[in-house]
């Protein structure tokens, strides 16, 4: 069985791309099932699946967080990954995507998780804005901020790969920097027409196609604004994807012993570099090899 992909929440699991890719696992939240109930959940998508990858925004509910770091230090298993992600709503829904999309093919599980990161920096996302009078994920001037307040402002807003704010029909306004490479541009429209992202915006990053999806449920609070259209410029193909991560050097993580690219284990969360000579107390622990649930992960978890 490929490597579970799990989410907290039913609107980041979009369409698959084809019928390779394996579905998305929602897990119920703490307002739904007790600890109990997520105990059991997790404990059955590990025995079928043999590993899961979880996403976890910045943005839920703390509640949900907590739930989700108990349930993995009361499992004491290094066999569920909860990885963090500062990207918006439709970002993170497109990076479950790609994930699911690398779950289908050849890759071990400790390569899928630490693989987040390196998808991360290929996602463009951003947002068209109707007001950034609340918003906080990118400095706003007080130029900016006051014309929030005329009638049909409108701002190109990016967030990652880095900051930019600017607004519509200004001189000398041009579509933030796009992706230099083969993508989609999904989109999501709150209560602002779409053309600009769908014509203008399309036609500058030179997107190869452009998909609609509904907004998630998060997305006006993240972008403090219900007058908007999100969007993110993704990598569809799942075969572009598998050379882009294929390309990485694997190494075995020297705690729990899976294959991951990068400079951290998205299981254990024990870095690539070498830990400190074990003293006399842990010296046969460590000899003995990996010991399931006692990673750096989990004494961060229960301190």
């Amino acid at each position: 069985m490929p490597t579970a992909i799990a989410v907290t929440s039913a609107d980041l699991a979009l369409p698959a791309p084809d019928r390779h890719t394996p579905p998305t696992e929602v897990l119920a939240g703490p307002d739904r099932v007790d600890l109990e109930g997520s105990l059991a959940e997790l404990t059955a998508l590990v025995e079928r699946y043999g590993h899961v990858v979880a996403v976890v925004p910045s943005w839920l509910p703390p509640a949900t967080v907590r739930r989700l770091h108990t349930v993995r230090a009361v499992l004491e298993s290094d066999r569920i990954a909860l990885l963090d992600t500062d990207l918006p709503p439709l970002a993170t829904a497109l990076l479950v995507r790609q994930l699911r999309q690398l779950a289908g093919c050849d890759f071990s599980p400790g390569v899928i998780a630490s693989a987040a990161r390196l998808l991360t920096h290929y996602l463009h996302a951003g947002a068209l804005l109707g007001s950034v009078v609340r918003l906080d994920r990118v400095p706003v001037g007080l130029k900016a901020h006051a014309k929030s307040w005329a009638p049909g402002a409108q701002f190109a807003v990016t967030v990652h790969p880095e900051p930019r704010l600017a607004r519509l029909g200004t001189p000398g306004f041009a579509p933030p920097p796009g992706p230099g490479f083969a993508t989609h541009l999904t989109f999501a429209r709150g209560q602002l027409p779409a053309d600009w992202v769908t014509a203008e915006l399309a036609a500058a990053w030179q997107v190869q196609g452009v998909l609609e999806n509904p907004l998630p449920a998060d997305s006006p609070t993240w972008w403090a604004t219900h007058k908007l259209v999100e969007f993110v410029a993704a990598i569809p193909d799942t075969a572009v994807l598998h050379q882009l991560v294929a390309s990485v050097r694997r190494e075995p993580c020297r705690w729990c012993g899976l294959e991951l690219i990068g400079d951290r284990c998205g299981f254990c969360a024990a870095p690539l570099l070498p830990l400190a000579p074990p003293g006399p107390a842990t010296g046969a622990a460590t000899a003995a090899g990996p010991a399931t649930g006692a990673g750096p992960y989990h004494r961060a978890a229960r301190s």
